[in-house]
């Protein structure tokens, strides 16, 4: 028995059972008479989640992210715990790696440790299938789960996440309506996020009526840290077709195409534009510094802090917060 089945046995929403839990005076009379009713019933006995609604509580977040090399999820760790530290929460963070099975025993193993949630930083954690997310359905009945740049709709778990489809297609079409449509677009994941992405460049590119664009849609499956072996991906890829546009899912694989030109005498921006994604520190770290969709991460993690303090006093809590992305525009690009 969880805080979850007490929800749906009483008929009332999970924030309403810990507000009961909780002792709050927000909860009329007759419905806490009922949850109180259920819990007796089923001789239901508050877990990790209560504790999280002030009972006991450890004031303790579990974080955990795939890879905290990797720049995007570095620095959303880095303002979580800043979030966290500065609302009188401690954080254990733990890197998962993309398998799903030790995905899941980390998410057990912070289970154990009496957390009262959970954060997971990136979209890598939510799979395609139901089989796939069964593991974040089983943590939810015990504590609220956050999701970080992905979304998820299931009984307490809240997502936080920018729109990736629009703010691509946005960016797209900044360089379509430039002039520019032989454009080739990088990517590196499949994730919920890097599925959204490629799905707002698509519709750019068929909204703007560009035929072919398929052919320059190119997957590069290493690490994009490895600027040098995406630079060589690169030029594989004018060798057989040219281009005179890039539009990268990462500020990484733009770095590369920046390299690849740069090491072949393409002057930028006037022979070829460079769009990234994420405006990560990387933007400035190149000559000409790199026009790139920021994804307001900053303001994605203030968010989900609010919303999980929020759900851990109680609290009605929005299940999904979406920012917009904004293309800030740099030397890559001439529009």
């Amino acid at each position: 028995m969880t805080i979850y089945d007490i929800s749906k046995k009483a008929g009332v929403s999970i924030a309403t059972v810990s507000r009961v839990l909780n002792g709050s005076d927000k909860v009329r009379p007759s419905t806490r008479k009922k949850v109180l009713d259920i819990i007796e019933k089923y001789e239901y006995t508050p877990n990790a989640f209560a504790r999280g609604m002030g009972l006991h509580s450890l004031k303790t977040i579990g974080i955990l992210c795939a890879d905290s090399s990797d720049l995007f999820l570095a620095k959303a760790v880095y303002f979580l715990e800043q979030e966290l530290q500065a609302n009188g929460y401690e954080s254990i963070l733990c890197c998962t790696g993309y398998n799903l099975d030790i995905k899941k025993n980390y998410v057990d193993l912070i289970l154990s440790k009496k957390v009262d949630g959970i954060i997971l930083v990136g979209s890598n954690f939510i799979g395609t299938d139901e089989e796939e997310n069964q593991y974040i359905k089983e943590a939810s009945a015990q504590i609220p789960i956050m999701l970080l740049n992905a979304a998820f709709d299931y009984p307490n778990v809240y997502s936080t996440l920018c729109d990736d489809y629009a703010a691509m297609s946005e960016a797209a079409s900044a360089m379509l309506n430039a002039g520019i449509r032989d454009i080739l677009y990088l990517y590196n994941s499949d994730s919920y996020s890097g599925q959204k992405k490629l799905k707002g460049f698509k519709a750019a590119m068929e909204r703007h009526g560009v035929d072919g664009y398929e052919k320059l849609i190119y997957c590069y499956d290493g690490p994009p840290q490895r600027v040098r072996d995406v630079a060589k991906f690169v030029e594989s890829i004018a060798r057989e077709t040219p281009f005179r546009g890039v539009i990268a899912a990462e500020d990484e694989l733009a770095i590369g195409a920046i390299k690849n030109a740069q090491n072949h005498g393409v002057r930028i921006p006037e022979d070829l534009s460079v769009i990234g994604y994420n405006n990560s520190m990387l933007t400035c770290c190149c000559t000409p510094e790199l026009t790139s969709v920021d994804n307001r991460l900053e303001s994605q993690t203030h968010q989900l802090v609010q919303t999980l303090l929020g759900v851990l006093s109680g609290e009605e809590m929005p299940k999904q917060s979406v920012f917009s992305g904004k293309l800030i525009k740099r030397g890559t690009t001439l529009f």
